[in-house]
């Protein structure tokens, strides 16, 4: 049954449940409580929400005059809620009726909005309670990094580390009686120890060297820095095997060592851009502490080599995250790991991580993030550190003059694929409509997207424009018109229009051609493949 009417009648007919709602909004609805009713039904495993008929059976179509820009409305709830929530118009004999159309949560992984997990009770929204949070959480199994370490204690961690974790989060949280704890309580308070004991979290964050080698050997990162691809040992290499915040500076700094500056010219001025930005090797190196599967006995590897970076963690993706959609979901492996670094801000906030790595790539006009490497026994993130073209970084920048804060991460994916001359692949398609109504892509009648006007003079470049945009129709019918004015002796045949306007089709051209005569321009004399066409005399 394919007829969205008779689909939406037969919805209509359903009862409302945890994956089905109902609201009449004739004339508006908000849209903050439109995105928490999207939340309420993703953490309820998904379903549809429809504006447009009453809520109460047996239901009628009143029409809803709410969210006009339908495609702008989408944009805004995939960009504050991370996934992707489809929605349509039907029109229905008695009115405009919209239907939003909910995914299902991640497996383990509930949606929150506001600080809040929102389900729906009645007629109300409110948010979940904590067991309901656990059973969700309890999905996908244990968290390593919450278990408690049998036998470890404040003796195995390093002060320093812990006192390092402490300044960063008072700084983060504007909390001064942080300063006025034990470490003992600063690690309870921060649930880094549990029932009076050390969890694995803690040890992997402030644990001596002697102490992880004990109870935890794997949870160490190894640095190689390799100046060219031959096999053999690295010109460099060193082995973290102690409490994150005890190293973490200090790795940063090996790597910067070695950051090369690329220069390129903007007008009268030398830009400088470093290879590595140290923002997007941050958060690659934290998502590998974060989501490493800490059951596998290997150890983080980062090889340096002059113009990349590789990142490998062990075990793969975390359940239900893969490459297409790591830009939309977030599953920590370890969550008191990520909510740790959450405390301290070392990560800005939850599920950010991904996006901040690829807006550094666009803005400095290097390739995208490269997950080739990754399978099911290891993640594999090479980040490239060569500037592809530096006029991309420039139009990157005019466009941060305008409204970049508007912009999500898939928005600057696509001006970077129409940049390129790359088509945009389905699951992007809807960012289209937002950046051609905010006059920076243009699609010309049935070509690819391209680059406005306005961006292509940017970049010097307006006779690029003018081949990208084609002809208009009045361009062409005058070409065809002058061809045929110039061959008016012996008159014009049709497969010489295929020349005049190259790339045309038989269709497109005798549509050109059927205006011409409709506007006493040209005429035809005859009617099979020998026919010719001429100028009408003028009297």
């Amino acid at each position: 049954m394919s007829d969205p009417v008779k689909i939406l009648e037969k919805l209509m007919a359903s009862k409302e449940d945890e994956h089905l709602e109902f609201k009449e909004a004739k004339q508006n609805y908000h849209f903050e409580k439109l995105v928490k009713y999207c939340v309420a039904l993703s953490n309820e495993r998904g379903g549809k929400f429809i504006l447009g008929v009453s809520d109460k059976r047996p239901r009628k179509v009143v029409g809803s005059q709410a969210f006009k820009n339908l495609e702008r409305t989408k944009s805004g709830l995939n960009e504050r809620l991370r996934s992707r929530i489809d929605a349509e118009e039907i029109t229905h004999p008695d009115g405009r009726v919209i239907i939003f159309h909910v995914p299902s949560r991640p497996v383990g992984m509930p949606v929150q909005y506001e600080g809040s997990y929102w389900m729906r009770s009645g007629e109300d929204l409110v948010p979940m309670t904590p067991d309901q949070l656990k059973k969700i959480f309890d999905e996908a199994g244990p968290d390593f990094s919450a278990e408690t370490c049998p036998g470890a204690s404040m003796n195995d961690l390093l002060p320093e580390a812990v006192d390092d974790f402490r300044r960063r989060w008072i700084k983060k949280s504007g909390n001064e009686n942080l300063s006025t704890l034990s470490q003992y309580d600063l690690l309870v308070d921060a649930e880094l120890i549990m029932d009076s004991e050390l969890t694995y979290a803690a040890l992997m964050l402030f644990g001596k060297e002697k102490s992880l080698g004990k109870y935890l050997a794997n949870a160490e990162i190894i640095f190689e820095y390799r100046y060219s691809e031959a096999a053999g040992p690295a010109q460099q290499r060193v082995e973290y095997r102690q409490g994150f915040f005890s190293f973490y500076e200090a790795l940063w700094k090996m790597i910067n060592q070695r950051n090369d500056i690329q220069h390129y010219q903007d007008g009268l001025f030398m830009v400088d851009v470093p290879t590595f930005n140290e923002g997007a090797i941050r958060e690659a190196l934290l998502n590998a502490v974060s989501h490493r599967d800490y059951h596998d006995a290997g150890s983080i590897f980062i090889r340096q080599y002059q113009r990349r970076i590789e990142i490998i963690s062990p075990g793969g993706f975390p359940p239900g995250i893969n490459v297409d959609n790591i830009l939309d979901r977030q599953f920590p492996r370890n969550r008191r790991l990520a909510e740790t670094f959450g405390k301290c801000g070392l990560v800005e906030r939850a599920g950010q991580g991904a996006n901040r790595i690829f807006e550094s790539c666009l803005m400095e006009g290097k390739p995208l993030p490269d997950f080739h490497g990754t399978d099911d026994h290891q993640v594999s993130i090479i980040l490239h550190g060569q500037i592809q073209d530096p006029r991309f970084i420039q139009f990157m920048e005019e466009v941060g003059k305008r409204k970049l804060a508007s912009f999500s991460t898939h928005d600057l994916l696509v001006l970077n694929l129409v940049f390129r001359g790359i088509s945009v692949p389905d699951y992007l398609a809807q960012k289209v409509p937002f950046l051609i109504d905010q006059g920076l892509l243009e699609r010309p009648a049935r070509k690819k997207l391209i680059l406005s006007k306005e961006f292509h003079e940017f970049l010097g470049e307006k006779g690029t424009y003018t081949r990208k945009k084609g002809l208009d129709k009045e361009t062409k019918k005058a070409l065809l018109l002058m061809h045929i004015k110039n061959n008016e002796r012996e008159g014009s045949r049709f497969a010489e229009f295929y020349q005049v306007l190259t790339g045309h089709s038989r269709d497109q051209i005798r549509y050109l051609i059927r205006e011409l005569v409709l506007e006493g321009k040209i005429y035809k004399d005859g009617n099979t493949r020998a026919a010719k066409w001429f100028p009408e005399r003028d009297d």
